[in-house]
């Protein structure tokens, strides 16, 4: 059985079979997808490092952002809530490593198994080690707000918890793209409307969580469709550029949804579980993607951005995983300089300017936290982009 006639290569007009005739092309890798991964991975991280503020009350801290106090900055996160980048890239890496499994006459099961493995280990061992540390820290000293500061360090593994999710239905949707082709994301945005409907007009917010598998489900299953998208012509990716933004902007403005695409508080939230707004965003963010290929695949050709783009990759999995715990490191020690639990909740020119010390306190609390827990990520291939090299 060929790569073709298994199921993930029945997709619109699918590329050469890897290994035909020699050619290796369809294996080799692709330095945009690289590209989009690395800038999705850096700007979730520069965002939190950046944009998160402590409110501290007897029960622990409490995370909150600028963006409830400045009225539309709330569009910034059209650009930079880059998940659903994110989940469209994956989708596309996990179908060419599948590729790539089949030649070596991998079975399916093993490849997700493998791919699952490679991912929850470290995942799990950060929650693990942190929630040990929490539970003895706490008891032994009697630190009852210990418990939450430890879950808004290991809160960003959501992300990973539902990226696994799409791993483990990769066989699922593998069957719904061979048989249905686009036609299952019909059905699958119908659904995302009817759970907003359930969701927003007769508040039954417990069954909006299966939009946690509708919606990333369609982002993910879009990065089979990657090498189409990227064979098409300008007017295609402009086509998804407006309609995606008109998409936004008729939800947005309609005044059933909320602006922000990331969670503002006191308000409803677009991402906690996405609603039908995410997936316009992912129309738009492609089409701005594809838009911009060909000015930044030019920098990308030059030897240091290269070069810049290879070494984010490497250390992508590790920078996610530690990037709060070095946040929590940093935000100790400017607490301690400071001789008291100081934030600004109200951001003002002095919280602005004041940006670049977070951040870049946190990456320096982040390094060293890598060095020492990060082996395990740094011996292996990213788990959050199989790679697509002949083995």
């Amino acid at each position: 059985m060929t790569a073709t006639e298994s199921g993930p290569g029945l997709f619109p007009a699918p590329p050469p079979e890897p290994g035909r005739d020699g050619a290796q092309t369809p294996l080799a890798r692709d330095g945009y997808v690289d590209f989009l991964r690395g800038f999705s991975i850096v700007v979730v991280v520069l965002w939190h490092w950046a944009f998160t503020i402590l409110q501290w009350t007897p029960a622990g801290p409490f995370a909150t952002s600028p963006l409830g106090s400045f009225s539309g900055l709330w569009v910034l996160t059209w650009l930079f809530q880059v998940l659903p980048l994110f989940f469209y890239v994956g989708g596309y890496v996990h179908l060419k490593a599948w590729q790539r499994a089949q030649v070596r006459g991998e079975h399916l099961g093993h490849f997700v198994w493998r791919n699952l493995r490679k991912l929850s280990l470290p995942a799990l061992l950060l929650a693990g080690v942190w929630i040990a540390l929490g539970a003895a820290l706490g008891v032994g000293f009697n630190l009852t707000w210990l418990g939450r500061a430890v879950l808004l360090v290991i809160s960003p593994l959501w992300f990973i918890a539902v990226y696994l999710l799409l791993i483990a239905l990769i066989p699922v949707w593998f069957a719904l793209q061979r048989r249905f082709g686009p036609v299952a994301f019909v059905w699958m945005i119908g659904l995302t409307i009817l759970v907003d409907i359930v969701r927003f007009r007769y508040h039954h917010d417990g069954l909006a969580y299966l939009n946690m598998l509708l919606v990333w489900g369609v982002a993910f299953q879009a990065g089979f469709y990657y090498e189409a998208v990227v064979r098409a012509s300008r007017k295609v990716d402009a086509a998804l550029l407006w309609a995606g933004l008109f998409g936004l902007v008729g939800l947005v403005f309609s005044g059933l949804y909320p602006g922000s695409m990331v969670g503002v508080p006191g308000e409803a939230s677009n991402m906690a579980p996405p609603t039908l707004c995410i997936v316009a965003l992912l129309t738009f963010q492609i089409g701005v993607a594809e838009m911009a290929r060909p000015r930044l695949e030019q920098w990308l050709a030059r030897p240091r951005p290269h070069r810049l783009v290879e070494v984010v990759n490497r250390f992508a999995m590790p920078v996610f995983l530690f990037h709060t715990t070095g946040m929590a490191i940093g935000r100790g020690i400017i607490y301690m300089i400071n001789g008291e639990l100081a934030e600004r909740t109200n951001p003002d020119l002095t919280w602005w300017l004041e940006r670049p010390l977070f951040v870049g306190v946190s990456l320096l609390c982040t390094l060293p936290v890598i060095w020492l827990f990060g082996r395990y990520s740094r011996r292996r291939p990213n788990p959050l982009a199989p790679s697509v090299r002949p083995a």
